[in-house]
């Protein structure tokens, strides 16, 4: 059967049945896809009015950038270490580990930093590091801060 056979409010029928399945169909995705999204807050993290501390989507986890600031220990060393803990708590909470974790983002204030930061960051990764990039920036939005740690990974 050809649509060209067709009258005009015939296919102005069909149309609108099509269009109305097709809006159906997209609602349906849409709310599924809300259902899967879940927000992940680690242990002694907590959910602002602009960001969460990680999202899950199926087994797919995001985790925000997280700092590493600390009052007692300023150092690269200590601020990675204490941003890939924090990380540690959202993967946690997602109930998956570091060792699931397939991309990073380290965001750098000074690329002088980079070898102290590396070997802070290897202490996490001992074997199959996740991929990763590594970005010098002018600031982060802590002022002290001197380096800000993103994952996304993996859970099983």
């Amino acid at each position: 059967m050809l649509l060209t056979r067709r009258s005009p409010r015939t296919l102005l029928s069909l149309a609108a049945t099509l269009c109305a399945a097709l809006t159906a169909t997209a609602s349906e995705a849409s709310a599924q896809a809300a259902a899967q999204r879940q927000v992940v807050v680690g242990e002694g993290q907590r959910v602002s009015a602009t960001l969460s501390p990680g999202i899950r989507v199926g087994n797919m986890l995001f985790a925000s950038g997280q700092l590493g600031t600390s009052p007692t220990d300023t150092t690269i060393a200590g601020q990675t270490q204490r941003s890939l803990e924090n990380t540690e708590k959202v993967f946690k909470a997602a109930g998956t580990t570091l060792a699931n974790a397939v991309k990073c983002t380290v965001f750098l204030t000074d690329v002088k930093d980079f070898r102290a930061m590396n070997e802070a960051y290897a202490k996490f990764f001992p074997t199959n590091p996740p991929a990763r990039s590594t970005v010098v920036v002018a600031a982060l939005v802590v002022p002290n801060a001197k380096v800000e740690i993103e994952c996304q990974g993996l859970i099983p």
